[in-house]
């Protein structure tokens, strides 16, 4: 390798590694909830579901706001891809995730149906507020992209040493590219690409 020159890496974007796990949360927690409506429980449905709504903005606030100067002090001190830095899809970015994460998942939706025997919907809009934060903070990394005109992403190596979080100690800095760079949009988003005429 001649000197000064910087070894190639796998990039993953940082809004699609925040954003994978919403939908699996939500719609989990929204399965789970369902089911809990169905099961009076210990306090009854009507106790259940308040205390539901409360947990549901309660965890869709704090996920949505949680480590935001962390995300804010990377992006301030990203720097710009090399020429040889593989970007990875949005797909597989997302499949990777949820693959690492899926017993996690798993667990997390079986203890909010089993929680429904006791308070009725609760733990079901506690997961699905969990992953309304998770979208909610993608939504507010792709402003922030949008406001510098540049994507942020994070080294995969980095990322599979750390749980798989963005913003864990084995995070020592982000990439940046143009706003062009990528199948993702802004936040993660599927990039929509114009009819060719």
């Amino acid at each position: 390798m001649a000197r000064g020159e910087r070894r190639a890496q796998g990039l993953v974007r940082v809004a699609v590694v925040v954003r994978a796990g919403a939908a699996p949360l939500w719609w989990a927690g929204v399965f789970a909830a369902g089911v809990g409506v169905l099961v009076p429980g210990v306090t009854g449905r009507r106790i259940g579901v308040m205390a539901g709504a409360a947990l549901f903005i309660i965890a869709a606030a704090a996920v949505s706001y949680s480590r935001r100067k962390r995300y804010v002090a990377l992006a301030r001190s990203a720097v710009r891809a090399g020429k040889h830095d593989v970007l990875q899809d949005r797909a597989v970015g997302v499949r990777n995730w949820r693959r690492g994460h899926r017993w996690w998942l798993l667990l997390a939706f079986l203890v909010a149906l089993g929680a429904s025997f006791a308070v009725p919907s609760a733990a079901g809009m506690l997961l699905a507020g969990t992953g309304a934060g998770l979208r909610l903070k993608a939504a507010w990394l792709g402003r922030r992209e949008r406001a510098e005109d540049a994507l942020l992403w994070v080294r995969v190596d980095w990322l599979a040493g750390n749980g798989g979080s963005p913003v864990g100690k084995a995070v020592k800095a982000y990439r940046s590219t143009g706003i062009a760079a990528g199948d993702a949009a802004p936040g993660g988003t599927r990039r929509r690409t114009a009819a060719l005429v």
